[in-house]
């Protein structure tokens, strides 16, 4: 498989990339990548390193303070951009970008190349469960979602928690400000009436609150990208204030067993760190598209694109295609 990656995207630059891109190529022996980005950059951190690594130059890259808008119009031929454009074409089977997010998304909708029967694409994002991992979707490509997406969002996660996570039979929750039927706002309460009527009513476990996402009361959590971007960054800011907290306030006062301590703390960031996963993926987009933290280093960018290769392995696309074809129809967007 052939799998393109927006060198130039991210914090830190081509390295990183590129270094996450070898890691990925020793990892997955069937498995090619296209770097996309500027060339004379690139050739010296490749060398000679591998016949599976590719380049397609752009000179162009979309700072992750740009205006997806913006860029779409002055920089055309931006690395993001040429990366769905390769999917456009044939040429790779998916693209893993730690860009800017915006732009990712708004290179993916312009090309509207969705899946039979979607709507609007989601963002999904996996998070750590005191019973294993759960999915949550969408965490920023749709911010004004309707019902409809949001009922597509719990059967595309469920599709991915099945195939992607190995999660048999996933339950659904939608998130809400209580668990009670009737509570929330209108969008809500009317996905909460689509979930019950639709064929996943016997998976669909009603109203969660954000407090039910790291209990592990769902397999998969619908909600608007608003909510879900904000619910994300607060966990991971949460994350990494605990994380702190612990080397300070516990290792920090430790004589005795203090190594065992780093090395348990250690084990628990390699385990629940952002990086473990890789990135999130852009799902309903006919195409693979993992969208990585901009501050990704190599693990993370080389997670991201096992993920990405796993995700063409089991055809993930089809099988969320073949659920969405079971829901009842509705008006499109």
């Amino acid at each position: 498989m052939r799998l393109a990656l927006d060198a130039m995207g991210g914090d830190h630059g081509a390295g990183p990339n590129v270094a996450g891109a070898l890691l990925a190529l020793a990892a997955c022996p069937d498995l090619t990548i296209v770097l996309v980005g500027d060339r004379s950059q690139l050739e010296p951190l490749i060398a000679d390193s591998s016949d599976r690594i590719e380049i397609v130059h752009t000179a162009q890259a979309v700072d992750m303070k740009e205006k997806p808008v913006e860029a779409l119009r002055k920089k055309p031929d931006a690395s993001i951009f040429r990366c769905w454009q390769l999917i456009a074409e044939g040429k790779v089977d998916g693209l893993v970008s730690a860009g800017n997010t915006g732009a990712v998304v708004a290179g993916g909708f312009r090309l509207k190349r969705f899946l039979p029967g979607v709507h609007r694409p989601g963002i999904a994002t996996v998070m750590p469960t005191a019973t294993g991992r759960c999915v949550i979707l969408d965490v920023g490509a749709n911010v004004f979602p309707k019902p409809q997406h949001l009922l597509q969002y719990g059967v595309m996660g469920s599709a991915f928690a099945r195939h992607m996570l190995g999660c048999e039979r996933p339950t659904i929750g939608l998130m809400n400000v209580g668990e009670e039927e009737g509570k929330g706002h209108e969008l809500v309460q009317k996905t909460f009436e689509l979930f019950r009527a639709s064929p996943f009513q016997d998976r669909f476990i009603g109203n969660v609150e954000g407090r039910d996402i790291h209990r592990g009361a769902a397999d998969v959590i619908v909600t608007d990208g608003f909510t879900g971007n904000v619910v994300l960054k607060l966990s991971e800011g949460v994350f990494e204030f605990v994380m702190r907290m612990v080397n300070k306030d516990v290792i920090g006062v430790l004589d005795a067993e203090k190594e065992k301590a780093l090395a348990a703390v250690k084990t628990l960031l390699g385990r629940y760190h952002y990086s473990a996963f890789g990135g999130a993926p852009l799902l309903g987009i006919d195409g693979v598209c993992i969208i990585c933290h901009g501050s990704s280093k190599d693990r993370a960018i080389a997670n991201a694109l096992s993920v990405a290769a796993q995700d063409v392995r089991v055809q993930l696309n089809q099988r969320i295609v073949e659920e969405l074809a079971g829901l009842p129809a509705s008006e499109s967007d």
